[in-house]
């Protein structure tokens, strides 16, 4: 809550312990998974570069489907969703182009500023005064937006407060501790005991006067269903959050319906996040890129809306009874080889006929 507040202050804000803490919750596995589930499917999928004629540049479009530096700047897009802000310099290495993500917890984004030390604000630039601003300097996302990730610090801190108790109570119950009663005003007994339990093994033990008594309270007899309900609602959170529905988590009360109306959401999702990619490379890259040479002007980024192979293979399937089908299209689209139409052989015919008659 404090980094949430020094972050929207209205004076002299400050995001990197936001962002330090984005950083940790990041390594909790299932957030993670969710996060790659949705971003992957929309950086996996290819793009088409068209001329200001509106017809595909197949030669521009193949060239930059295969560059390194446009999955650094779709990726840095794409983290908007889940940072609210992407700062991404590019550069020449090696003769070759390079997408480098300026740390969030340096940059300023409200205010236009980027520091070299983000503890230290007497060394800062002022980035959205550069001559490289637009060009070799892009910035994405929207400067006020903390990022859906803020809705998800709480669930997972509960869940590693929940495995973390979860742990505890596992260690108590694995290997309950050993008590020994023994006289403690003599220092012989009492050394005596502390070499017996040492030597018995490495579970925790204590010694306690004779006249002293040890036991468990009743409120931790229990077999950790507290914990696993916390730590299933955490998880089922932060899928809601990131993907718009639980998929393939509840095996308990799953089903097939369920599962095919999660995935139609996710879908839903990755779709607006391909349109992010459009706007931003429409409004943002291109017009970077044709600064420094590398795209000529006029052309436009987009997605074939028939690239769901899965939904075109029943347009083309229904479309087959009609109509005639390119072959080299099946063949360059779904990797079929076809070799012509498949001849239908007519119905088997009755051996009789009516010449024959019914009678020898």
């Amino acid at each position: 809550l404090s980094a949430q507040q020094l972050a929207t202050a209205a004076e002299n804000a400050k995001r990197y312990p936001l962002y330090n803490l984005y950083a940790e919750i990041q390594k909790d596995l299932h957030l993670r998974s969710q996060i790659n589930n949705r971003m992957l499917k929309s950086i996996s999928r290819a793009f088409v570069i068209k001329d200001k004629n509106g017809k595909i540049d197949q030669e521009l479009t193949d060239l930059l489907n295969n560059q390194n530096w446009v999955y650094g700047i779709n990726k840095a897009i794409l983290e908007t969703v889940y940072n609210g802000h992407s700062l991404v310099e590019l550069n020449y290495e090696n003769e070759k182009l390079t997408t480098t993500l300026i740390p969030r917890q340096n940059v300023d984004p409200v205010n236009g500023l980027i520091f070299f030390d983000y503890t230290d604000d007497g060394k800062k630039v002022e980035y959205r005064k550069q001559k490289e601003y637009g060009s070799w300097l892009m910035e994405f996302g929207d400067n006020k937006d903390l990022g859906l990730l803020n809705g998800c610090v709480p669930h997972v801190l509960f869940k590693r407060f929940a495995q973390s108790c979860w742990s505890e109570l596992a260690e108590i119950y694995g290997i309950p501790p050993r008590v020994m009663k023994t006289n403690t005003q003599d220092k012989t007994m009492v050394n005596r005991a502390k070499q017996m339990m040492t030597d018995m093994g490495s579970a925790a033990w204590f010694i306690i006067d004779d006249s002293e008594s040890f036991e468990f309270a009743k409120g931790v007899t229990t077999n950790g269903d507290v914990y696993k309900n916390l730590i299933k609602l955490s998880n089922n959170e932060i899928s809601m959050g990131v993907c718009g529905a639980v998929v393939g988590q509840d095996t308990a009360n799953g089903s097939n319906a369920k599962e095919t109306a999660s995935i139609s959401i996710v879908q839903d999702l990755v779709d607006s996040d391909l349109t992010l990619l459009e706007q931003n490379w429409n409004t943002t890259v291109i017009p970077g890129l044709v600064l420094l040479g590398i795209v000529p002007e006029g052309v436009s980024f987009g997605f074939d809306p028939t690239e769901d192979l899965t939904e075109l293979w029943k347009m083309t399937v229904q479309a087959a009874n009609f109509l005639e089908v390119d072959p080299t299209w099946v063949k360059t689209k779904f990797g079929i080889e076809v070799v012509g139409a498949k001849k239908t052989e007519p119905a088997n015919k009755l051996s009789l006929s009516i010449e024959d008659g019914f009678f020898v």
